[in-house]
């Protein structure tokens, strides 16, 4: 059902460009006329609906609870990173995150306390849009989406292959706990992890701008696994230049 609503509303974005007159501000995002809106929506249902809930949620609930919390879903989600890690030909590291699934969910209490770190099993942070881009796949265009915030065509489609790898895709009842308190619970929690970068956004001249840009970057950054290659650049002589200019200024030592 989510990944309906998400593939529809980016449908209609596309269908909706043509209406658009205002050129982007950046090539990677040529629907950017279409994304502010959306960003705008994003931001006023947080500032009336989802900070104020997540504000709550810390007052109420204390730390060592949140952390539990946390660390319950991210071992959940942990299958998507095993698999993805096998995908990216990263099998010994893919060996050792199964451990590491293994280790929390029997001695964590089904993950609530991450036994697998303090055991020297780190956690990593793999996904199918990584693993895509490991195998050549660019990202696409940026998107800003309704409620998810931001994502890209490659981690669009990223996105819905990872909802079939976490463990709670095989929990179709939660347990006869009502499905969607569960959603809500993960979504209050991941916004109250998230409370302390709402006024470095809110300082910024563009929040949209620094957004796409923080959000490109650091997922340019996971697909390097932090290594990212550097850009070609080329070095354009000034106009002042003359011809007689020695060849070591104009061209890069090798």
């Amino acid at each position: 059902m989510k990944i309906t609503v998400i593939v529809t509303a980016l449908l209609a974005a596309a269908l909706l460009q043509g209406c658009a007159h205002t050129p982007p501000s950046d090539p990677a995002d040529p629907l950017e006329s279409i994304n502010r809106p959306i960003y705008t929506f994003n931001t006023k249902l947080d500032q009336y609906a989802l900070k104020p809930v997540a504000q709550g949620y810390v007052d109420v609930v204390p730390v060592f609870a949140r952390t539990a919390v946390t660390n319950f879903f991210a071992n959940l989600a942990y299958p998507k990173v095993i698999v993805n890690d096998a995908l990216q030909a990263k099998f010994m590291q893919s060996g050792t995150d199964l451990t590491r699934f293994v280790v929390n969910s029997i001695y964590g209490i089904g993950g609530l306390i991450d036994v697998g770190s303090r055991v020297g099993l780190p956690a990593h942070d793999e996904d199918f849009g990584q693993t895509l881009g490991y195998w050549g796949v660019g990202p696409g265009w940026y998107l800003m989406l309704p409620l998810l915030g931001p994502s890209d065509n490659r981690d669009l489609v990223g996105f819905g292959a990872d909802q079939f790898l976490s463990a709670t895709y095989f929990l179709p009842g939660r347990y006869d706990l009502p499905k969607y308190s569960v959603d809500a619970l993960f979504l209050v929690n991941l916004r109250a992890n998230l409370l302390g970068t709402t006024s470095l956004l809110e300082s910024q001249f563009d929040p949209y701008i620094f957004v796409r840009s923080a959000y490109l970057q650091h997922r340019r950054a996971l697909v390097y696994d932090g290594n990212p290659p550097q850009e070609d650049l080329e070095l354009i002589p000034d106009a002042g230049d003359d011809d007689t200019a020695p060849a070591s200024a104009a061209t890069p030592a090798p």
